[in-house]
C-alpha cells in the first residue's frame, strides 16, 4: 500500500464528504441549541455515517458482484458520478441542493434530530461517498490496504467532527466568500481525480492506454 495511494484516497473522500462544506450547514440546522446538543448531534451524524460507509466498504463489492457489475464499470461509473459532483461544486449547485435537503427536513419535523437524516444521510454518507469508498476498497489488495482505506475514512469523518464541534468560529472566520472559494477549488481537482477514474475503468476494459 503506497503514500501516494492513501494521500490520494484521503484527498478525493475529503472533496466528497465536503466537511467545510458541510459545516455551516450543520451550524444552521442547529442553531439556537446549546453546545451539549451540537455535540451530541454531531457526533452521532459521525458514527451513524461511519457505520454506513463501513457497511457498504465490506459488502458494496460483494453486491456488485452478485448482481452482475464489474470493478471497472463500477469505478467509470463511480468517475462519471464524482464528475457530475465536481461539476455542482464549481457552480454551486450542491451547496443549495444541500441546503433544501436540510429546509425540507426542518419542515418535516418540528422538534427533528437532524443527526441520522439529513446530516448522517444523506449529507455525509451519500451516493457519491458510498461510491468512493466502494472503489477505493476495490483498488486495495490484502487486509491491510483494506484497513488503511477504512482509517483514512476515519480521519476525515474524525475532521469532520472537529469541524462540527468548532463550526461556528470556522464560519466566522472564513466567512461565506471564503467558504465558496475553497469549494470551487476542492471541485476543479475532484474533476481531475474523476477523470482518472474513468480512465483506470476504461484501462481495465483495455481501452485506455
Amino acid at each position: 500500500m503506497s503514500i501516494d495511494f492513501l494521500i490520494t484516497a484521503f484527498f478525493t473522500l475529503f472533496v466528497i464528504i465536503d466537511p467545510i462544506g458541510l459545516t455551516p450547514l450543520f451550524v444552521a440546522m442547529t442553531q439556537g441549541m446549546s453546545a451539549r446538543q451540537r455535540r451530541a448531534i454531531g457526533l452521532r451524524a459521525c458514527v451513524v455515517a461511519v457505520g454506513i460507509l463501513c457497511a457498504f466498504s465490506f459488502f458494496g463489492e460483494a453486491l456488485l458482484g452478485f448482481v452482475g457489475i464489474s470493478m471497472h464499470a463500477f469505478r467509470i461509473a463511480g468517475g462519471i458520478l464524482l464528475f457530475l459532483t465536481a461539476l455542482d461544486m464549481l457552480f454551486q449547485r450542491r451547496t443549495k441542493r444541500r441546503a433544501d435537503q436540510a429546509e425540507e427536513a426542518e419542515e418535516e419535523h418540528d422538534h427533528h434530530d437532524p443527526s441520522v437524516f439529513p446530516l448522517a444521510i444523506p449529507l455525509i454518507a451519500g451516493p457519491g461517498s458510498i461510491a468512493t469508498i466502494i472503489l477505493l476498497t476495490g483498488q486495495t489488495e490484502g487486509i491491510i490496504g483494506f484497513l488503511s482505506v477504512l482509517g483514512v475514512m476515519l480521519c476525515v469523518i474524525g475532521i469532520m467532527l472537529l469541524l462540527f464541534l468548532t463550526g461556528g468560529v470556522i464560519e466566522r472566520a472564513l466567512g461565506r466568500t471564503g467558504i465558496e472559494v475553497v469549494t470551487r477549488l476542492l471541485g476543479m481537482l475532484l474533476a481531475a481525480l474523476s477523470v482518472q477514474f474513468v480512465l483506470d475503468g476504461l484501462k481495465g476494459f483495455g481501452l485506455a492506454g
